[in-house]
Order: structure tokens, then C-alpha cells, then sequence
């Protein structure tokens, strides 16, 4: 573990993304220590400039643009992450016994991903959302976990599939260890790298998932997320206003942050990927 730690530290663009995102993570826990601020509090006229106290400027309530950026970072990474675990965890469940046990158990999981992948999961979401009264980041999170898990499934099953008929598995069912002991300590080990990308992967998707759903006015209730930020300035018109300030930053925030979880992705990919790496 600590060798494909060092490995990864030697990647230029798994470093490049890594200190990026730490960067975004420091800000959004040390800014609320410095200005206590509540990021609802309204300090200023509608869509002031940048200037003075004001780094961002203020948003259609006259809030402090610059604070409220800050909290719907956070707000964002957090769905991110939970959309990601989530997701990850379903894939990488339904993907291991399909691929491990096969028969009709594959033939029943595969069938389930298969209609997942057909629907698109941006609708399944829009759905679910449109219909849950009482939506906070973490179920809204949850929503965006399950429905997004399909292609980690298929990818774990194929990357299982391969692996099930190995010397070291067929000398663990011979001595007679059990199903989920072989399928934990010797196939897990060898899909643990391609696990951690899904999930780097799946975290993006999530943070793009639910800015889409908040800009239609679908995201989460009673927070600040860099959706919920695009969505107030469009329904507002900041962009008739000539307010850049108010969507130009979270739109920059969610690229970059998702830039840099690819970029830890492309990264990774290259040492871990045998075939890249040849």
C-alpha cells in the first residue's frame, strides 16, 4: 500500500490534482474559522461589484458572495463524497458476485445494471428528487449514489470475471474457504487500485450531479451548494444584470474541483493500468 503511495507521489498529474483539491479543502475549513459570518446574512445591495470587503461582491440579496462560495463548496464536496462512497460501494457489491458466482445470480445482477444503463440515470434522479418533500445534501447525496452506480458494476464484474479462475482463487475454494473470505482477501486486493478510481471518478460525477439538480431548482433545502449559487443567479438574472460575479466563481469552483479529481484519476490510471503504462 504505502509502495503505490509512493509511486502515485512521483505522478505529476495525480500531484497536480491532489494539491488542487487539498487547496479547495483548506479554504472551505479554515475561511469559516476567520470570518464567522452567516453566510444567509444580507451585508450589501443587490449584485454590489467586487471591492472593499466584499471579494465577490454580493448576490441578488446582497449576501456576501465570496462566504457563500465557501459553504457551497463544502456543501458540494461533501455530496460528492457521499455520492461517490455510496455508489462505489453499490457497484462494487452487485460487480464482485455477479462476476464471482456467476450462473444465474450474474444473469439476474446484470440484467438489474443493464436496465440502470438504459434509463438514463439523470432522469431516475430528476425523479426521485421531484418527488421527496424534505431534500438536505446528504439524502439528496444518497439519491445521486443510487442512481449512479451502474457502470462501476459492470466495470468490478468484468475485472472479477477475469480474475475468479486464478491459481490463488482456485487453491482458496479448495481449501475450502468460503465465498465472501475468498471474494474479500483474494479478489478485492487485486481491483483495490481500480476501486479508488471508480470512486475518484464516481465523486466528480456526483459533484456535477448535483449542481445539474440544483440548478433546475431540484438540488437540496435550507444549504448553499455552487448549484443552489448558479441557480439563485439565473432565476435572478444576474447575467442581464452584467453580474458576472454571481455565476462566473461557482461555475470556475465546480470546474476545478472536478478537474482536479480527474486529473487525480488520469494519474492514477497511468501507473495502474498495465496497458497504459507499457
Amino acid at each position: 500500500m504505502s509502495h503505490s503511495v509512493t509511486i502515485l507521489l512521483r505522478s505529476p498529474k495525480f500531484l497536480f490534482g491532489a494539491v488542487t483539491l487539498l487547496l479547495m479543502l483548506a479554504l472551505v475549513v479554515i475561511y469559516p474559522l476567520i470570518n464567522r459570518n452567516d453566510p444567509f446574512e444580507m451585508v450589501a445591495l443587490a449584485y454590489q461589484p467586487p471591492g472593499g470587503n466584499l471579494l465577490l461582491g454580493s448576490d441578488n440579496f446582497g449576501r456576501d458572495l465570496f462566504l457563500e462560495l465557501v459553504y457551497g463548496i463544502r456543501t458540494s464536496i461533501f455530496v460528492g463524497l457521499v455520492a461517490g462512497i455510496c455508489a462505489t460501494l453499490i457497484g462494487l457489491i452487485i460487480g464482485l458476485l455477479a462476476g464471482y458466482v456467476g450462473g444465474w445470480v450474474d444473469n439476474v445482477l446484470t440484467s438489474i445494471t443493464n436496465i440502470f444503463i438504459v434509463i438514463p440515470s439523470f432522469i431516475i434522479l430528476i425523479l426521485i428528487s421531484v418527488s421527496i418533500n424534505s431534500r438536505s445534501s446528504l439524502i439528496t447525496a444518497l439519491v445521486i449514489g443510487i442512481t449512479s452506480w451502474p457502470w462501476t458494476a459492470r466495470a468490478v464484474r468484468a475485472q472479477t470475471t477475469s480474475l475468479r479462475n486464478r491459481d490463488h482463487v482456485n487453491l482458496a475454494k479448495i481449501s475450502g474457504h468460503s465465498t465472501p473470505r475468498i471474494i474479500v482477501f483474494e479478489i478485492l486486493p487485486y481491483i483495490a487500485s481500480y476501486v479508488v478510481m471508480a470512486f475518484v471518478l464516481q465523486t466528480a460525477s456526483g459533484i456535477l450531479s448535483e449542481a445539474s439538480i440544483s440548478m433546475l431548482g431540484l438540488g437540496p433545502y435550507n444549504t448553499i451548494s455552487l448549484g443552489i449559487i448558479m441557480n439563485w443567479a439565473l432565476m435572478f438574472e444576474a447575467p442581464v444584470a452584467g453580474a458576472w460575479w454571481a455565476f462566473v466563481p461557482p461555475a470556475m469552483a465546480i470546474a476545478i474541483i472536478t478537474f482536479s479529481l480527474y486529473m487525480m484519476n488520469t494519474g492514477m490510471d497511468e501507473i495502474f493500468n498495465p496497458k497504459i503504462r507499457s
